[in-house]
């Protein structure tokens, strides 16, 4: 199951373009709201209604962790014990770990960027430990997928879709909803 995990403060389109673009794909995606309700705030107002709770997320082999940036959000995912928990399991299941904007830097301080590309928003280079910092907008490096921040969370999006479903229905995709 692929999960993408939403705390208060995230922002807003680099959760929701990507969620979109998977489940036009065709992907099953399982939002999960961090903290005590599933009503979730973005960082702009915005609210957003998660598929569950943490309390149930209990997943021991997730294929894959989508964490959004935003601020406060890339911090109340970065301090939540279930965040840090599935995050482990994909790791230990070979599964896909990806994060946009600030939200690279939850991996990045335990360790699991050591010594592969990734990018972040600007300032938050120094908790990508261990990676080898790249300027690209989208960084893939085998089953880590990073991006630099909303201007570019279609791109992420898209990235994901190849990644689950093959480059050919990725440029389909992007062709359907009128991306270059």
């Amino acid at each position: 199951m692929i999960y993408l995990f939403l705390a208060n403060g995230f922002e807003e389109v680099e959760a929701l373009a990507p969620l979109d673009l998977l489940r036009r794909a065709g992907r099953e995606v399982t939002t999960v709201a961090v903290g005590s309700q599933d009503l979730v705030i973005g960082a702009h107002g915005i609210p957003v209604q998660a598929d569950i709770p943490e309390e149930l997320f209990r997943d021991p082999a997730p294929e894959a962790v989508i964490l959004p940036g935003g601020m406060p959000g890339a911090k109340n995912l970065d301090n939540s014990k279930t965040v840090d928990a599935a995050l482990r399991a994909c790791r230990g299941a070979n599964g896909l770990i990806a994060a946009i904007c600030a939200a690279p830097m939850i991996p990045g301080k335990r360790g699991f960027l050591d010594g592969k590309r990734a990018t972040c928003f600007p300032g938050f280079e120094n908790d990508l430990r261990g990676a080898i910092l790249s300027r690209e907008k989208v960084v893939r490096d085998g089953n880590l997928i990073t991006a630099a921040g909303m201007g570019v969370a279609m791109e992420f999006g898209l990235a994901l879709v190849s990644y689950f479903c093959g480059e050919k229905q990725a440029k389909d995709l992007a062709h359907a909803v009128q991306m270059k």
